[in-house]
């Protein structure tokens, strides 16, 4: 999935307004109230107490806020999945593997190609390093995101190796993804251009953290946010090869593109999943979509930290905004893409609050961009931040 990264502006731009949408959602699903906690300083150590995770503000999560009667309409939807959805995976045998872009441990060339590949990596700036790592912690955290996937009623995974397409969709698609943050971890170890230990650390504390994109066990809202994502994290590995190719190194833009079109394929599955539902339910899923967007769409890796820095994926994002990997901008692209592909404008027979929805989407792009435009004045005046990931070196925000 995805770099998936929230910028600053984004907390600015989207929280437009989720106490009603909360409020909302509450009468119609499950309530369960969790702890909020507030670190003392940015730079803090991890509270012994909570040893496992950094302390983070948690909001009032919602849980099973669909209807039960819908889950019919997805366990309906599973002969059209086996046909129209696991069509999007490749055979195993057919996949590209890790192993095809690194040096061979096994050849006598191994170390002649190692002493490349780090020559190639000198040329490139810490602040690119920031934003492949970033991207690397994203793809290693997948034993989360396909835990929520498996949260959604009507399509998880019941058994661990149930026969329903859904399910066999979701352990082959993790199996795909699976091969992404193997090949970039890999690739960074070679480098010696990046602290593996403090990266590793980062990846653990993630994990333990999960995610939470407030999809409420709702597969509408669930494939909503994997729509997102999957072209949010085609967008930022299809420029992270960009800057590799303009720095010379021709391999990592191979590596960076070869991944952006997994993610370009997995967008087109989700996003056709979320077409077939606004074709079978208009009203119900254009109300998901505006309750996404309003909510914001919250990145998986949000709950980063290194033991260090509190406010690491705030201080990630800012540098890659600043380098172009993946910006505001990006992400009103991102709506407006599908709020195109998915016909937004064109929907007729909507319920009173359905219309609203609709004409909220089909103006939210544009609001985003001018509220982008003004938070990039404020963005500029940031100074540096120290980076474990880079040996604590200061990159500039």
């Amino acid at each position: 999935m995805a770099s998936r990264m929230a910028l600053r502006t984004h907390d600015v731009t989207l929280c437009l307004s989720p106490p009603v949408a909360a409020r909302r959602r509450r009468r119609a699903g499950v309530r369960v109230l969790a702890v909020a906690s507030t670190p003392s300083t940015v730079a803090a150590k991890v509270d012994n107490k909570k040893p496992f995770a950094p302390p983070r503000e948690v909001h009032v999560q919602v849980t099973h806020s669909m209807p039960p009667q819908k889950i019919e309409i997805f366990k309906s939807l599973d002969d059209w999945a086996r046909d129209n959805i696991l069509t999007h995976l490749k055979p195993v045998e057919k996949c590209w593997q890790p192993q095809d872009f690194l040096p061979d441990p096994a050849s006598d060339a191994f170390h002649d190609e190692v002493k490349e590949l780090r020559e190639r990596a000198k040329e490139i700036p810490d602040d690119y390093f920031v934003c492949l790592v970033g991207d690397m912690i994203t793809e290693e955290a997948l034993p989360t995101y396909q835990t929520m996937l498996n949260t959604l009623d009507g399509v998880r995974d019941e058994t661990g190796a149930s026969p329903t397409a859904w399910a066999v969709w979701t352990r082959a698609w993790t199996a795909e993804e699976n091969r992404h943050g193997d090949l970039l971890n890999k690739y960074l170890y070679l480098t010696g251009r990046v602290d593996m230990r403090q990266i590793e650390k980062t990846i653990q504390y993630l994990i333990g953290s999960g995610m939470d994109p407030r999809t409420e066990n709702n597969p509408y809202l669930g494939f909503i946010y994997t729509s997102f994502q999957e072209r949010a994290t085609f967008i930022s590995h299809g420029n992270t090869a960009r800057h590799a190719k303009d720095y010379g190194d021709l391999k990592l833009a191979q590596i960076c593109g070869i991944i952006a079109s997994d993610e370009k394929r997995h967008e087109t599955a989700y996003t056709k999943i979320v077409e077939k539902l606004f074709e079978i339910d208009p009203d119900g899923t254009v109300l998901g979509l505006a309750d996404m967007m309003k909510k914001k769409i919250s990145m998986p890796a949000h709950l980063m930290f290194d033991g260090e820095d509190d406010k690491l994926f705030e201080h990630f994002s800012m540098v890659a905004q600043r380098l172009g990997v993946y910006t505001a901008r990006d992400y009103a692209d991102i709506l407006e893409f599908l709020v195109n592909r998915w016909k937004v404008a064109d929907l007729t027979g909507l319920s009173g609050e359905g219309s609203k929805a609709q004409d909220y989407l089909c103006t939210l792009a544009a609001r985003i961009r001018r509220l982008d435009e003004r938070a990039q004045s404020r963005a500029k005046k940031a100074g540096t931040m120290p980076f474990s990931w880079v040996y604590g070196r200061d990159v500039q925000l």
